[in-house]
């Protein structure tokens, strides 16, 4: 169901009767659509947990072209998705909310970390480091936001293969406390989206049997 936050960014949410435990998800850059409404409704199914997710672009309306999107990110504001994400966790009306992302919104599972808001954290192929295309004034870095907050609640899921999370970037993230799961032959978004020609069916379903586990920890 499409809800619409106090800060006026939609969300798509699924309630799990009874449930004590929610979960916020950010998505890729590609934002809000049918395979997030069905992710949102699955997860929340599987894991039974009250799944909300946010769209990543409010107010913006894009072409086909990916590159659009990709141009826009260096104007997102870290307050203002921290704002929807806290948003998004009081709308689950749930005592403990944990939080998953993917690819852009995996990134913004690291800056989550500093507002102490959520009880774990799973972060899929997550950028580790600001492209340099993304930096502006208004952007943190997802490793400091991570050492301002506690590490040790994230678990980070990496493709060896993922040109956006460099060998270097991914010892850095180990080094701060986050709990890294690698994948040998994964590359960028190789769980989330069957559509995708990176996508591994065996490795995904090992990827979110282990999120899954880690959420409800």
């Amino acid at each position: 169901m499409r809800i619409i936050l106090p800060s006026g960014t939609p969300a798509e949410i699924h309630r799990v009767e009874g449930s004590s435990r929610g979960l916020v998800v950010f998505p890729d850059i590609f934002g809000l659509r049918p395979l997030f409404d069905d992710l949102v409704r699955q997860l929340a199914q599987d894991w039974g947990m009250t799944t909300i997710a946010v769209e990543p672009f409010p107010g913006h309306v894009f072409g086909t072209d990916a590159n659009e999107r990709f141009a826009q990110v260096s104007s997102l504001s870290d307050v203002d998705k921290m704002r929807d994400l806290m948003e998004a966790a009081d709308a689950t009306q749930c005592s403990s909310v944990a939080m998953i992302g993917f690819c852009m919104g995996g990134m913004y599972c690291h800056k989550a970390v500093q507002t102490h808001r959520f009880s774990k954290i799973v972060s899929f192929y997550g950028m580790i480091r600001l492209p340099e295309a993304w930096r502006s004034a208004c952007q943190s870095e997802p490793l400091e936001c991570l050492v301002a907050g506690d590490a040790s609640s994230v678990l980070a899921i990496i493709g060896d293969k993922d040109t956006w999370t460099p060998p270097e970037d991914v010892q850095a993230l180990a080094e701060s406390g986050v709990r890294v799961q690698r994948y040998a032959d994964g590359e960028h978004g190789f769980a989330h989206d069957v559509a995708r020609p990176a996508h591994r069916v065996a490795d995904a379903a090992d990827a979110f049997l282990s999120a899954g586990k880690w959420l409800r920890s």
